[in-house]
């Protein structure tokens, strides 16, 4: 059997990606600035290094309220709330956006594509700092940045699920002489939350991870001990909120990741 014959084009069209490539990593990389080390460079490392393999374990818990645990505590209920405001939220932006069998100009799911792009546009970071002027610092900024950044997220996620569920039990209720309202709960609802639940999972999982960072900014959680911690290089202090996150963060990937295999 004859190979089919290929053009010049479709032989080294690959030539051109690898030229295309390599002029994007040659621009990039010269437009960095390597200013050099500073002289103090290597005492700093050393001490980082020291902080972080000699963390302050007094600092774990001391009752204060301002301790790791206390405000590890903080971070999850930040992440926990945000996620679960928005994904209650996410659900009627989702079915805005999910496009349907019979639309014909996609006029009503385009616009409410446009809607979750807008939301996700602007960063948790950038969400915080807004709330922060508008309602002050501390949790409620954070509850606010992480639920309506996720909002953007979770209902592209949510939409993309419907427009991809099985409908072979919708059009087994319709045929069976259904009325849309027994076939929106008796077919779609049970099909499509268990994809919502495991989706709401893994926005979880980020949004611990966005809560931790949002305190940088006064936003509320572990951040805010521990950008002041590197302001006046207290290492020590450093490495254990640092060792704090890593352990809520596998902890709660371990957690997500068992419950997801049962949902789905």
């Amino acid at each position: 059997m004859t190979k089919p014959h290929r053009t010049i084009w479709q032989r080294w069209n690959w030539l051109l990606w690898v030229v295309v490539i390599g002029a994007l990593y040659y621009w990039t990389i010269n437009g960095l600035k390597f200013t050099g080390l500073q002289e103090s460079a290597g005492a700093v490392s050393r001490s980082i290094v020291d902080g972080l393999v000699h963390p302050q374990w007094s600092y774990v818990y001391d009752g204060s309220g301002e301790d790791l645990v206390s405000l590890i505590l903080q971070t999850l209920a930040i992440a926990f709330l945000g996620t679960i405001v928005s994904a209650v939220i996410s659900v009627p932006f989702a079915f805005w956006a999910a496009r349907g069998t019979h639309e014909r100009f996609f006029l009503r799911s385009g616009s409410g594509k446009v809607v979750l792009t807008l939301i996700r546009t602007f960063p948790e970071i950038v969400l915080a700092i807004m709330f922060i002027k508008a309602v002050g610092p501390g949790s409620y900024a954070g509850v606010l940045a992480v639920s309506i950044h996720s909002i953007g997220m979770l209902g592209k996620l949510f939409s993309e699920a419907i427009e991809n569920m099985d409908r072979g039990s919708e059009e087994a209720i319709t045929s069976a002489g259904g009325r849309s309202g027994q076939v929106f709960a008796l077919a779609t609802v049970p099909t499509i939350m268990p994809e919502f639940f495991s989706y709401t999972l893994y926005r979880f999982e980020i949004a611990v991870r966005s809560a931790s960072i949002l305190g940088m900014v006064g936003a509320g959680g572990i951040g805010t001990p521990m950008i002041f911690a590197i302001q006046t290089r207290n290492w020590p202090k450093v490495g254990i909120i640092l060792l704090g996150i890593v352990i809520m963060v596998l902890l709660i990937d371990s957690l997500s990741e068992q419950l997801r295999k049962r949902l789905i």
